[in-house]
């Protein structure tokens, strides 16, 4: 595969949401790969973050706003001129929607139309990347994966305003962008696990502050089914794609980013393996709180990936569980997160470029 180190060095990367979790691991693989990064984000989500762990600030130029601003969005793209925009920023949080469903859609919905609005008035952007999520599809329960041309009907807030996220960016492509030299894709990834993640009802973090704590771990949905992936996964992918589309217009599209089908499982399988590899005893036990609907059963089918670049997954479900037990224990015991996820990033991207 083509090299993403030698394509991202000294390249201009706007990245939206630095300060979030994938948002951190996104920038901390661009800076290693020597681009010039910009972020535009609100301050870290959560306390302690990756973000400020990894002192990211003094690494890149960073800007704090709100998605849902178009001037200050739009000052930061007059003043960076970026190549390449990756817009992450979001509320990714299933849960937060249902108490916050207005700020979810200004955020998730509107916040889309803002990073367009600034594309399209921005000459230096050759190539956009929108994440979105597995969730966007009118989820049927089925046991087969979701294709991208499948119709797009998120149930809940959260899911919703990203299938609405994915429909603004389509009218833009159609209305400004077909035959213009800007490439427009939208990455539809699974659910993401990995070292740094401490936000609230997911089910990793919540693995990990009961393991510190010594407590038995509470899972609310064990037999709900899955993509798992670590989060290396996704984010090799979008800059995989940002890189391709860049140099081909071709190439442009909406894309499903998941696992292979044996390692969709169970949340129930996930907390097996977590509390296996973190040892001390570790537990964990069924207890549903009563919260809203969530999806039981979730899968996504990923050939089109496979087909036009080639990409499939590293590493398996219990290798991704092995990695993220391994950064949380690095972080638990005061040794150096950065060194550790140095690490981690070497030995996935040195199988992802050798495909």
């Amino acid at each position: 595969m083509e090299n993403l180190e030698q394509f991202y060095k000294d390249k201009k990367v706007l990245v939206t949401g630095h300060t979030g979790f994938k948002g951190a691991w996104l920038t901390k693989m661009l800076i290693n790969m020597g681009a010039k990064v910009c972020g535009f984000a609100l301050e870290p989500p959560t306390e302690p973050s990756l973000y400020n762990l990894l002192q990211l600030d003094d690494k890149i130029t960073s800007v704090t706003g709100d998605i849902r601003n178009l001037s200050d969005l739009q000052k930061v793209f007059d003043d960076f001129k970026p190549e390449i925009v990756l817009h992450l920023a979001a509320q990714p949080i299933v849960r937060e929607s249902y108490k916050n469903p207005v700020y979810t859609y200004e955020t998730n919905v509107m916040g889309t139309v803002n990073i367009l609005e600034c594309v399209r008035n921005c000459d230096s952007v050759i190539s956009f990347l929108n994440v979105t999520t597995d969730k966007v599809y009118e989820n049927k329960e089925w046991c087969w994966g979701y294709r991208e041309n499948e119709a797009l009907n998120g149930y809940d807030p959260y899911s919703n305003s990203k299938s609405c996220s994915e429909l603004v960016t389509s009218s833009y492509y159609n209305s400004f962008f077909k035959e213009s030299k800007v490439s427009i894709s939208t990455a539809r990834a699974g659910n993401v696990i990995g070292g740094g993640d401490f936000a609230p009802d997911r089910i990793i973090p919540d693995c990990v502050r009961a393991a510190i704590m010594g407590q038995s771990i509470i899972i609310r949905n064990p037999y709900s089914v899955r993509p798992f992936q670590h989060v290396l996964e996704p984010l090799s992918s979008y800059l995989y794609i940002a890189m391709k589309q860049y140099n081909d217009k071709s190439l442009e599209g909406n894309y499903n980013i998941g696992p292979e089908e044996h390692d969709c499982v169970t949340a129930g399988t996930i907390a097996d393996t977590f509390t296996s590899l973190w040892g001390d005893g570790l537990e964990w036990i069924n207890k549903h709180d009563g919260g809203p609907h969530e999806a039981t059963l979730l899968k996504l089918d990923c050939s089109k990936i496979k087909q036009v670049f080639g990409i499939r997954p590293v590493w398996n479900i219990t290798e991704a569980l092995a990695e993220t037990v391994e950064w949380y224990k690095c972080y638990a015991n005061g040794e150096d997160i950065s060194a550790c996820m140095d690490r981690q990033i070497d030995r996935y991207m040195s199988v992802f470029n050798d495909r």
